[in-house]
């Protein structure tokens, strides 16, 4: 951080030395009406030297910058010099302890969300081993949380999901498993986390949904998408929080 800031000098005392520097798309752009110069407190050889160092080290900065940025899922629509981006839209259900859970639950925190439910046979309990490995693995984040929604709420209820949450070992104000109206469930699944969840009674349990985790944002924006029944998968996710804490 010292020798970043001690290179931004640097660029600045160049700039007054009468360079021209533009860092655009992890390039160092230099234009100079003089080569030469004496008289200002530096050298031409000095100059050209400080120059290199600092096309080496502002173009690295702004290349791993770029580098480390998540996208950003969704539409977006851009208002003048501003970019409005998707976010996840209001939501009110109620969760394993029989507490209201909305965004602000989550405001100012980055969340994981999924879909899932208590009776299915096939990917959800290696979803759910997984998102206890993540639970685990983000322990020390306060500002990490997880969100469970049940898309089988006439068997899902709160004494149920409570229950459910016991016997994985976690906590609610962590980890909240919710339910409420299916309607309003699907709904948010689909047009909010772009996440299929719906009734089909051709499949063995009478649903179908994907097991993805959604990585979401301090600002409710989807920032990522991962395979929840994969280990691999989760670890990455792991890695991209830690690169969402930075931002």
């Amino acid at each position: 951080m010292k020798f970043m800031k001690e290179m931004r000098l640097v660029f600045r005392r160049l700039q007054v030395a009468g360079y021209k520097l533009q860092v655009t798309s992890c390039r160092l752009q230099v234009t100079s009406d003089q080569l030469i110069r004496t008289g200002n407190g530096l050298l031409a050889t000095g100059n050209l030297k400080l120059l290199f160092i600092v096309c080496v080290v502002l173009s690295f900065s702004s290349c791993q910058s770029k580098k480390h940025e998540l996208p950003i899922f969704g539409q977006r629509e851009v208002n003048g010099t501003d970019t409005v981006y998707h976010k996840i839209a209001p939501f009110k259900f109620v969760d394993q302890d029989s507490a209201f859970v909305t965004n602000d639950t989550y405001k100012g925190k980055i969340y994981v969300a999924d879909f899932f439910f208590t009776s299915c046979r096939t990917i959800c309990p290696i979803m759910k081993t997984q998102m206890v490995r993540l639970y685990e693995l983000t322990k020390d984040m306060d500002d990490v949380m997880l969100l469970s929604h049940t898309i089988d709420p006439e068997y899902d209820t709160v004494a149920l999901l409570h229950d459910f949450a016991k016997r994985l070992g976690v906590e609610s104000k962590r980890w909240h498993f919710v339910t409420g109206v299916k309607d309003s469930i699907y709904k948010i699944a689909q047009t909010s986390y772009f996440a299929t969840a719906m009734e089909d009674k051709t499949e063995p349990d009478g649903f179908i949904h994907s097991g993805a985790f959604l990585l979401i944002d301090k600002q409710g924006r989807i920032r990522g998408k991962y395979d929840g029944t994969k280990e691999e998968e989760v670890n990455r996710l792991v890695g991209d929080i830690k690169k969402l804490k930075l931002e």
